[in-house]
């Protein structure tokens, strides 16, 4: 099972159509509908310490709201 910043929200209809995800493989951009997550483990954080960790390896995320989330700061991928 793939992890949750792995998942974009959205079908793969919806894929085959959407700029950020064919053209450019972009990361689902948080003014989209489908990028919002509601997994329960989902935290916001406005922490800089956490939001600036050096070691997490941000690209893995592609959904840009992965990148304030607290489980995926705290439990994602490092470099």
């Amino acid at each position: 099972m793939p992890n949750c910043w792995e998942m974009r929200g959205c079908d793969e209809e919806m894929q085959a159509n959407c700029a950020h995800h064919t053209t450019f493989h972009d990361r689902c951009p948080t003014k989209c509908a489908f990028a919002e997550c509601d997994m329960p483990q989902r935290e916001l954080t406005t922490d800089p310490a956490l939001i600036f960790l050096p070691e997490v390896d941000r690209d893995q995320a592609i959904k840009e709201t992965c990148l304030f989330c607290v489980f995926f700061l705290k439990k994602g991928p490092r470099r």
